[in-house]
């Protein structure tokens, strides 16, 4: 069925009015700074674009929906709150009449009050938001003559979203447990007793391959579709390639080396192009390189880190770092352990996330078929 003629069954016929938000919604600011924030406070404190905070008193007692007014994340950033909370003076509240269904209201302004933003901001990204572009901001109202039945629509529409949102939250909180499960589990595969294995240096391990190496500028690559490699990933898609086979690749600088927001050890196979600031190393097998992999996305690398507002990790370093050495049938058994926990945990072609992916593109999906509701001839004015 069409969006169109999904809607026209929903509202059976009724019309859809387009309200400002200023008509159909409180909307304002809170009293606190982050600085107020306590740890054992009572009461959840939404602060600017950052997960909640706590706070031993409140500033209102409602259901609504919380957006930050600037700074990271600006008109992104939404929580759904209800009973007492306390509000950033900074954040924004929108705390719907009872025309509206409060969920109703949180997946509309979700999906479409950052576009409206944009599109109305003076600048080409927003760095704050003001209230006339809260109250002017479109909501529609389907059966508004029939406030019974208008409600009994937007439940419905909530309905089928907050199952698929329902889903999508069992899954990360799945995804959670099983990452914690890893860890655990990989940990304990590397706790070896003392005396109990050899350890080695990564130099005496692998084979380096630094000096094949060769970087491009960003205005000197060619397009294709060939894999560039930088100290996180892939960088770039570029015509030709330097190796062909099976490498591990290592952050040799950048932030990450101590922020750890990626992994500073991953795996590259077939034609690729690398540039010199990852390492390249090549192993004599699969378990090989995949147990050196896992051992130094676990471990603590400060150590061998040089340079604090640029980190390196030079080749000499590189090379010294010490890694348990058991026999090759041991390291087998770890990475085939490993293996499994990475494709469920971390994979995107087979794991969770990419559950959690296709669920969350489901969820969109539906919620652009459900809130697509049809407008006059001319478009509401902002």
């Amino acid at each position: 069925m069409s969006q169109l003629g999904f809607m026209e069954k929903l509202l059976d016929g009724a019309v859809v009015e387009w309200r400002p938000l200023g008509s159909v919604a409180e909307i304002g600011t809170g009293s606190h700074d982050t600085k107020d924030a306590i740890d054992d406070g009572s009461y959840t404190f939404y602060a600017r674009g950052r997960e909640p905070l706590k706070l031993n008193d409140f500033d209102f007692d409602e259901t609504a929906i919380i957006t930050a007014g600037d700074g990271v994340g600006v008109g992104k950033v939404f929580h759904y709150a209800q009973g007492k909370y306390a509000l950033h003076q900074r954040a924004y509240r929108i705390a719907p009449s009872e025309a509206l269904n409060p969920k109703y209201l949180y997946h509309y302004i979700v999906a479409n009050f950052y576009p409206y933003i944009k599109k109305t901001s003076v600048h080409a990204s927003v760095t704050s938001l003001r209230r006339p572009m809260f109250l002017k901001f479109q909501i529609p109202i389907p059966c508004p003559d029939n406030p019974e039945k208008s409600l009994a629509v937007q439940s419905e529409i909530v309905r089928i979203l907050d199952a698929f949102t329902t889903m999508t939250t069992e899954l990360t909180t799945e995804l959670s447990l099983r990452k914690k499960q890893y860890n655990f589990y990989r940990d304990k595969l590397f706790s070896f007793e003392e005396g109990g294995v050899e350890w080695r240096t990564l130099g005496e391990l692998a084979e380096n391959h630094d000096s094949k190496r060769k970087p491009i500028k960003s205005g000197l690559r060619e397009a294709g579709s060939i894999p560039y490699y930088g100290a996180s990933g892939i960088v770039d898609y570029v015509k030709g390639y330097i190796f062909d086979g099976d490498f591990l690749l290592i952050s040799e600088d950048g932030a990450n080396l101590l922020a750890r927001n990626t992994p500073i050890a991953f795996s590259i196979s077939g034609k690729t192009w690398v540039n010199n600031h990852a390492h390249v190393l090549k192993f004599n097998t699969y378990a090989e390189r995949r147990y050196v992999e896992y051992y130094l996305n676990s471990i603590d690398l400060t150590p061998y880190i040089s340079g604090a507002a640029q980190p390196k990790l030079n080749k000499k370093n590189l090379e010294s770092i010490r890694i348990p050495s058991p026999s090759l049938e041991e390291k087998e058994y770890i990475v085939t352990v490993l293996d499994k926990f990475y494709a469920l945990t971390s994979s995107m072609s087979e794991g969770l996330p990419r559950e959690i992916e296709l669920r969350q593109k489901q969820y969109e999906y539906y919620r652009d078929l459900l809130l697509s509701f049809p407008k006059p001839d001319a478009e509401v004015a902002a």
